[in-house]
């Protein structure tokens, strides 16, 4: 099933993001269930968030992926919904 994470950052996280950025992406790379993903961004370009889509066999498996994200670890998001989502184009 693909779910996707939607995750704001914390205000003024920028910081915590860039400090996170290479644990995040070798997590990205080491579960290999990520389909797609990249940050939102604010009218100046600064990452403010991500969008996240994996491939997983539930949602309790996107939950502990996000769970052991290093940003997440790091107190980086606001929020973080995570829902089930239907590809339909592309």
């Amino acid at each position: 099933m693909r779910v996707a994470l939607i995750c704001i950052d914390k205000p003024g996280a920028l910081q915590t993001r860039l400090d996170n950025r290479a644990g995040h992406l070798a997590h990205i790379a080491a579960t290999g269930v990520v389909e797609m993903a990249g940050p939102f961004l604010n009218p100046e370009g600064q990452m403010t968030g991500s969008l996240i889509i994996l491939n997983v066999d539930s949602l309790a498996d996107a939950q502990n992926w996000a769970v052991l994200d290093p940003y997440s670890v790091a107190g980086l998001f606001q929020s973080v919904t995570i829902t089930e989502w239907k590809k339909v184009v592309g």
